[in-house]
């Protein structure tokens, strides 16, 4: 009966010890990466693609002003968005300038 509660704590250590890796990347991976809006193909952003939308893939056009994709840090601004007012991609949702 004691190997089966061994094994169990065992289980259970390595539970906690994979938790706790995923938990410590998370903030990493967040500081790498930034939201970046109107950059993202029709169907290919990460989430958030405004009203009627649910998450990712559900963005209607290519540059929605209102879907992002995650990227590099530091590189959204300088990333092509034809529809944004700059003609680059955005660190906040904008409105898509008219064709």
């Amino acid at each position: 009966m004691s190997t089966i509660k061994t094994v169990s704590a065992a289980a259970m250590a390595s539970a906690f010890a994979a938790a706790m890796t995923m938990t410590a990347t998370a903030p990493a991976q967040a500081q790498t990466k930034e939201k970046c809006y109107g950059v993202s193909l029709k169907g290919k952003n990460d989430c958030a693609a405004g009203p009627g939308t649910t998450c990712a893939g559900t963005s209607k056009v290519d540059y929605q002003g209102n879907a992002w994709k995650y990227v590099a840090k530091g590189t959204c601004t300088t990333m092509a968005s034809p529809k944004s007012p700059t003609g680059k991609g955005q660190l906040k949702v904008f409105k898509e300038k008219k064709a």
